[in-house]
């Protein structure tokens, strides 16, 4: 499955995947960062603010740029909305990353280039190397290293950082495992990097250069969603149906 010639992977080949979920104040920053990318960009709208509009006079006004924008009447969730790009795209290579700008796009390629020697490579903001000009708070640092000490216990990923971002993949590697995958939620990342484990896909973690943004919109209650999700996930619960 790998290729073994080493060097970088050509741009045009690639596909960014960004799930865009009201990013109206924020999306057009990202815009004039990715003003250089010659591959395929794929926003996946699923809100009900002007994201999807901005994108899309944005995408007219720069025709030489392959912009699609899929929307989406109803909430996909983080990981279904990143699963929606992914099916959508038909390059070799595929990564997706978040729309607030923490990782850059000179931060994305440098892991597409990561692919001509492995399936898969995941922006790290824990291991040697990174660089964080931004910090997060203390409490959110405690509650990811907690996050990460469970996901080992429960799935045996000796990853030190699911949560980055920053993820780029071979299709091929993907298509292997994208029907098998459950999760919409903001766990998805740990069933994806779970599932390429298990078929025997190489993964490679990189240290990054990741800027902390404020306005994350993972909360209390999409926290405590994740952990349920994971469980359920590990150990093959089935959400109870509603009443």
């Amino acid at each position: 499955m790998l290729n073994n010639s080493g060097g970088g992977v050509d741009r045009v080949d690639c596909t960014l995947v960004i799930p865009a979920y009201n990013e109206e104040r924020r999306i057009q920053s990202l815009l004039t960062d990715i003003l250089d990318f010659p591959g395929d960009l794929i926003f996946v709208c699923d809100g009900t603010d002007a994201t999807s509009a901005i994108i899309d006079a944005f995408a007219a006004d720069h025709p030489s740029l392959s912009i699609r924008c899929l929307t989406f009447p109803a909430r996909l969730g983080k990981g279904g909305g990143v699963l929606a790009g992914m099916k959508a795209a038909a390059t070799r290579y595929v990564g997706y990353m978040d729309a607030d700008g923490s990782t850059s796009l000179r931060e994305m390629e440098r892991l597409f280039d990561r692919l001509a020697t492995a399936d898969g490579a995941i922006g790290s903001r824990w291991v040697t190397g990174s660089v964080l000009p931004v910090r997060q708070g203390f409490r959110r640092r405690a509650e990811s290293r907690l996050f990460n000490l469970l996901v080992r216990l429960l799935f045996g990923l000796d990853y030190r950082d699911t949560q980055c971002g920053a993820k780029v993949f071979r299709k091929e590697a993907l298509d292997e495992v994208l029907p098998s995958i459950r999760s919409t939620g903001f766990e998805f990342d740990v069933e994806l990097l779970w599932q390429l484990r298990r078929s025997g896909c190489r993964v490679a973690e990189v240290p990054i250069t990741w800027e902390n943004r404020d306005e994350s919109k993972v909360n209390a209650s999409d926290a405590k969603e994740m952990l349920l999700g994971m469980i359920r996930l590990r150990f093959g619960w089935r959400r109870s149906p509603k009443t």
